[in-house]
């Protein structure tokens, strides 16, 4: 984990890449809870026995979208900022979901500074993100360029 203690500490960081993360299962759970909060309930998300017989792992997947949202988490366990008032996602420059998560699944995170710009009152940091499943390590399950706002 990279542990600064301020915002401005991150400019020297640039580049470098953290982690691998810890293992963080998928469960059907949440497959389930986020299909109903997005209204995403194709049966390929939630339907354990058609995804039985015609998927070819067999079972359900995760969302792309879930898989870009767990990584909120994953990045709290790479990166820490001591001091700063708040920080805000401000958006995807690129994402890619190269590869199915399955459920019961686990993902972790290489996380790759990018770039850390100053703007007012804090820093904008872009962040290379690569999600990896483990039972396929030779293809990541997603790979986003994310921006992220931090404030003094």
């Amino acid at each position: 984990m990279l542990v600064v203690e301020r915002i401005s500490d991150l400019y020297q960081h640039v580049g470098q890449e953290l982690g691998p993360s810890g293992w963080r299962r998928v469960t059907q759970r949440e497959i389930d809870l986020f299909a109903g909060i997005t209204g995403d309930e194709h049966w390929i998300h939630v339907d354990r026995a058609r995804a039985a017989a015609e998927l070819p792992l067999g079972k359900t997947i995760a969302h792309g979208l879930l898989t870009l949202s767990v990584t909120a988490g994953l990045v709290d366990t790479l990166l820490q900022v001591r001091r700063y008032r708040r920080g805000l996602n401000y958006g995807c420059n690129r994402v890619r979901f190269t590869a199915p998560v399955p459920e019961g699944s686990s993902l972790r995170l290489r996380l790759t500074i990018r770039e850390a710009l100053p703007i007012d009152g804090g820093v904008r940091l872009t962040l290379h993100n690569v999600v990896e499943v483990d039972d396929r390590p030779e293809r990541p399950a997603m790979v986003a360029e994310t921006v992220v706002l931090m404030y003094d």
